[in-house]
């Protein structure tokens, strides 16, 4: 009896301390979040008043994400080949939030580009590595629970960066402004992150002792995967289109656009959580539900006035609720922990290029024939589904 009691105590333990780490992550993020996403919900706009066409803003988004996300391929497996997985997470978001307020000093387009890249390269370089610290947390309060709450707390920050971004703008202070405030939330994320790195030197440990599976690759299940939510980044519009069409087109007013996003992210935030937590309960198979609720975002966005506009936002927030919080935590349930860091850099090599392709091509669309845009992106959402079909009853 004794022995029992003392166990379920240190399960209890392993758990909170499990939950605490996940929580202060979720802090960092959220201020994170404030800083990188305050400067995206006006991307678009700043790139066009420097200059920029249609077209190099569905380029330079599109391309960022490129490079993000094929660099997360080589980050990911070093954090996993060194063990440095602190080391890695902190650089990564020294580069990621230190870009941001670097572009309120930009006076052409190029430059402000290069920024942009550079912060979607910091944060490439961070997340698989931190992705995987967060998935050894997760195992004893479940996948879809603890990155739900992750990223629940990152869209707050989601929320608050655009709405400081609105309250400047507001206030007449112009992007320029907005850029140099950002630096106060990205000063504070890298104060918490270096407070979890002092507390938790050793993240690995919160999995516990689990059989290290001893394969040459990854599982079937994996592969399939990958296609499915490589399918749904080709056809995701990147907000910074969204915003430039809203510029173009004055559905939007310019301070509006920044709380478009806000919503937006307050509904990825929600979003999270609730599917989190079904995931947990059924698995796989709520993404077939997130693929079908996402696919109407963009006739509504493109087609729509003020109202429908900002309906086809929310949609647009529950689809990334669900890529930044199931998606991640099913990584997690189909790869050993020992390759995980390398898994997810090659989960987001694969999302970051159909990423690219679709924005890129979606870019030209939009100066073409926004119809064919919208077309294309409902197609390539609704293509995932039979693969999610295929694996939703695999064993995890």
């Amino acid at each position: 009896m004794i022995d029992q009691s003392l166990s379920e105590n240190s399960k209890t333990i392993s758990k909170r301390t499990a939950l605490r780490f996940v929580v202060l992550l979720g802090v960092v993020s959220l201020f994170a979040d404030m800083t990188y996403e305050g400067a995206r919900s006006v991307a678009g706009p700043y790139l066009a008043i420097l200059g920029a066409s249609g077209t190099v803003v569905g380029v330079v988004a599109g391309f960022g994400e490129l490079i993000g996300y094929a660099l997360r391929l080589v980050s990911g497996y070093i954090s996993d080949r060194t063990g440095k997985y602190w080391a890695v997470t902190l650089f990564g978001y020294f580069v990621n939030l230190l870009a941001v307020p670097l572009l309120a000093l930009a006076g052409r387009w190029e430059i402000a580009a290069l920024l942009m890249v550079a912060e979607r390269m910091g944060k490439a370089i961070r997340n698989p590595s931190r992705d995987a610290m967060l998935s050894y947390a997760t195992q004893g309060i479940g996948r879809g629970w603890g990155f739900g709450l992750h990223e629940a707390m990152d869209q707050i920050g989601a929320i608050l960066g655009p709405l400081i971004v609105a309250g400047v703008l507001y206030l007449q202070g112009g992007y320029r402004t907005s850029f140099a405030i950002l630096l106060i939330p990205a000063l504070l994320a890298l104060a918490v992150l270096l407070v979890a790195r002092a507390l938790y030197p050793h993240p690995r440990d919160l999995e516990g002792v689990s059989v290290e599976l001893k394969t040459r690759g990854f599982p079937r299940v994996f592969w399939l995967y990958l296609v499915a939510v490589s399918l749904i980044a080709a056809g995701y519009v990147d907000f910074p289109l969204i915003s430039y069409h809203f510029e173009e087109l004055s559905i939007v007013s310019k301070i509006w656009i920044p709380v478009f996003y806000a919503v937006a992210m307050g509904v990825d935030a929600l979003s999270a959580l609730f599917f989190g937590r079904l995931f947990d309960r059924v698995g796989l198979s709520i993404l077939i539900v997130v693929s079908l609720l996402s696919s109407v975002f963009a006739p509504l966005v493109f087609l729509g006035g003020f109202y429908l506009a900002l309906g086809g936002m929310a949609l647009w927030g529950v689809g990334m609720g669900a890529q930044e919080s199931i998606m991640r935590a099913a990584i997690a349930e189909m790869v050993p922990m020992n390759k995980r860091s390398t898994a997810y850099g090659i989960f987001n090599a694969g999302f970051g290029l159909f990423w690219f392709l679709g924005s890129a091509l979606m870019g030209i669309l939009y100066d073409v024939s926004i119809p064919s845009l919208i077309v294309f992106s409902v197609v390539m959402q609704l293509a995932s589904i039979p693969f999610f079909i295929s694996i939703r009853k695999k064993p995890r």
